[in-house]
């Protein structure tokens, strides 16, 4: 019953929710890890999408799907600076978000991200003018295929993937002389 669950399932499902479509007695945990572990070395697996669990192609068999990928917009450079810093921030709130990237951000880029539902709304923070905070959904860590936010890239990958300057961040004294400082001189 779980494995047709799973597999019928356009969106993760939570153990609760597998239990309560089940008849009384059953338990979708113990089914889940019976399921894993049939699946395991096989075109597909049981994965964990934050607190639910989805059947999603075998890692190792992700280039066999990407004709079936569709692309239907870029996001902008400001989006996926938004969308990081929700990620690695969250909860977080807008005037947070601007204090990180250090320019405002428009309602359109928060809008995009919450009609994608990558993003939804978290707890109010307890502050002066109770703002709202940001945090990543369940959608977001699909689509990522994580499991959690915790799983997101470190600065360590992120530097080793290229993604990153390999040069320390400003004000970090590193004893050495790379030549670079002149380039980054405002005087």
């Amino acid at each position: 019953m779980v494995e047709a669950l799973l597999f019928a399932s356009a969106e993760p499902l939570s153990l609760a929710e597998m239990n309560g479509r089940m008849p009384h007695g059953c338990d979708a945990a113990t089914a889940v890890a019976r399921l894993r572990t049939r699946y395991e070395g096989r075109g597909v697996a049981i994965v964990r999408v934050g607190e639910a669990w989805a059947i999603r192609t075998a890692p190792d068999l992700g280039y066999l799907m990407q004709k079936e990928t569709v692309e239907t917009r870029k996001l902008s450079r400001a989006a996926i600076e938004t969308l990081a810093i929700i990620a690695y921030h969250q909860p977080v709130t807008r005037a947070e978000i601007e204090e990180i990237r250090g320019v405002s951000v428009s309602r359109g880029t928060v809008d995009q991200l919450l009609e994608l539902e990558w993003i939804r709304f978290g707890r109010r923070k307890m502050t002066p003018g109770r703002p709202v905070t940001y945090i990543v959904t369940p959608a977001f860590l699909d689509h990522f295929g994580l499991e959690s936010a915790r799983d997101l890239p470190g600065l360590r990958d992120l530097r080793a993937a290229g993604l990153l300057d390999n040069r320390p961040p400003p004000g970090t004294d590193t004893g050495e002389d790379d030549g670079q400082d002149e380039l980054f001189d405002d005087g």
